[in-house]
């Protein structure tokens, strides 16, 4: 876990992680500079190219250093934790830093080539690194590889990095094959002079050598972009240290700033939302969570007002789409795979909600959740949301008759046969259905974590009037369902019966 600095922008966490990346990324390229002075032939002379064989040596990791660079400026503009493809022109931007270092890194590598190589063979071979560049950039944009994917078990940080490493090589055998026979076929359209002469025999084992420097120089790309995956994932703890007149005057200052200041969709803004689910829910830091639940209550209506707000964009959004849904429609279709977006934060604010709300029970010492109406609001969101997405996947949400009580509602059962005019868009839509599941699965387990912690004082008010009036927000309109729809599936959480 990092600890993002208590003073300064928020943005100093992030520029620490790049900071980190290109120092790991310039070890990287020292090391691969050592290993190919040890392993590159001694004695040659190239007449042609007018420069001692030292000096190609001597060339390498500097040319290594500037590959690594151009690498490292390719990540920087395209990683990014939202789902959303990064702009064609920054995509375009980013593909000629890839080129070029990949042209640097194989050229570098000059003194694996025959005596008689002129400048010419040194241009191929550049260009055979222009094309495992291009390859590598492919699969990074044609896999989705740019998206920072947050592990579900935040592990150390050098076990992270050990896990990468089998599928790391996996991936770099797999590109350097591709980009070696590329290259060999469209080096042959090229000049007589951009090609290795030589005899037979010498060609094999230039062509040999000229594929082990691509293998190495693709697992170099391969590495680096897995140490930008685990060192962006990591939690950062947006707190001061415990012992400093920070942590006891005004703990939640920088998490609150950054969770209401942060640009949307920022890497800063999904490890402040990351590290408040890991306070909410786990025991590392019980006196951050404590701080939450301050005497006034600001704090902690700041906090919950920062995680419904994700939540009710995702039920506004759906609702928006599932009125009058029509398959050919590109702009509701547009609008629903958009909500599904941001399901990352979205889960981290409902685990975060239910958490905190959960541990009210025990550790709210003044009250605050409950006076200031947060688990109204809380338990409305978490409701609307999961009705929204049961909808999305062809479930009824219409209320059953409200002579019927909760004892009989399992007999009367919460419909799940899908509409015969309505549509399960979910399942449907390519790739959409696994995600609507997943977030029904976050819900569902969040709002019986609440129920679970107030399950007597729910049983004993179980009557839907007096649900509504304690655990549903009066006075405002769900954003997706009625509130007969929300204590309805209240009271079938409460009697585990919501499936």
């Amino acid at each position: 876990m990092d600890r993002a600095p208590p003073r300064g922008s928020p943005r100093d966490a992030v520029g620490q992680r790049w900071l980190a990346v290109f120092a790991f990324q310039a070890v990287l390229s020292a090391a691969a500079s050592a290993l190919h002075l040890v392993a590159s032939p001694r004695g040659r002379r190239y007449p042609l190219l007018g420069v001692p064989a030292g000096l190609l040596l001597a060339l390498h990791p500097l040319l290594a250093c500037a590959a690594t660079g151009l690498l490292a400026l390719a990540l920087l503009l395209t990683a990014s934790p939202h789902p959303r493809p990064p702009p064609l022109r920054r995509r375009a931007l980013a593909t000629a830093p890839l080129a070029a270092a990949g042209a640097l890194s194989v050229a570098a590598a000059a003194a694996i080539l025959p005596e008689g190589a002129g400048w010419a063979a040194v241009a191929g071979l550049g260009f055979r690194g222009v094309v495992l560049g291009a390859v590598f950039a492919a699969h990074y944009f044609g896999r989705r590889r740019w998206l920072l994917q947050f592990p579900v078990v935040q592990r150390p940080l050098f076990y992270g990095l050990k896990m990468g490493l089998l599928p790391s090589g996996k991936r770099a055998l797999k590109v350097s094959l591709q980009a070696f026979c590329l290259s060999f076929a469209l080096i042959l359209l090229l000049p007589q002079q951009f090609r290795i002469g030589g005899s037979i025999g010498s060609q094999i084992l230039t062509q040999i050598s000229i594929f082990i420097v691509t293998a190495g120089v693709s697992c170099c790309l391969e590495i680096s972009h897995h140490f930008v995956q685990v060192v962006h994932t990591r939690r950062c703890s947006f707190a001061p240290p415990q012992s400093t007149a920070a942590a006891e005057t005004n703990p939640t200052e920088f998490i609150l700033e950054t969770l209401e200041q942060s640009d949307p969709r920022s890497l800063i803004q999904y490890l402040a939302y990351q590290d408040l689910c890991a306070v909410s829910e786990c025991n590392l830091e019980p006196w951050r969570r404590a701080a939450f639940f301050e005497e006034s209550g600001e704090t902690y209506k700041r906090i919950v007002t920062a995680c419904l707000k994700p939540l009710e964009g995702f039920s506004s959004k759906i609702a928006q789409a599932l009125e009058e849904y029509e398959p050919d429609n590109i702009s509701q279709q547009y609008i629903l795979f958009s909500a599904f977006d941001d399901s990352q934060i979205c889960t981290w604010c409902a685990r975060a909600l239910a958490g905190l709300t959960a541990r009210s029970r025990q550790e709210d010492r003044y009250g605050v959740a409950q006076l200031t109406g947060c688990n109204a609001a809380v338990m409305t969101t978490l409701l609307s949301s999961l009705v929204a997405i049961e909808a999305c996947l062809g479930k009824k949400t219409n209320p059953l008759p409200m002579h019927l009580g909760p004892e009989n509602i399992r007999l009367a059962h919460f419909s799940t046969v899908r509409r015969p005019t309505g549509t399960a868009i979910a399942s449907t839509e390519g790739g959409l259905h696994k995600k609507a599941y997943a977030m029904a699965d976050v819900l569902r387990t969040s709002v019986y974590q609440i129920v679970s912690a107030f399950i007597d004082d729910l049983r004993a008010n179980a009557k839907p009037a007096s649900l509504e009036k304690n655990w549903i927000s009066e006075g405002r309109k769900p954003i997706y369902g009625s509130q007969a729809v929300l204590v309805q599936k209240l009271s079938l959480f409460i009697e585990y019966r919501a499936v």
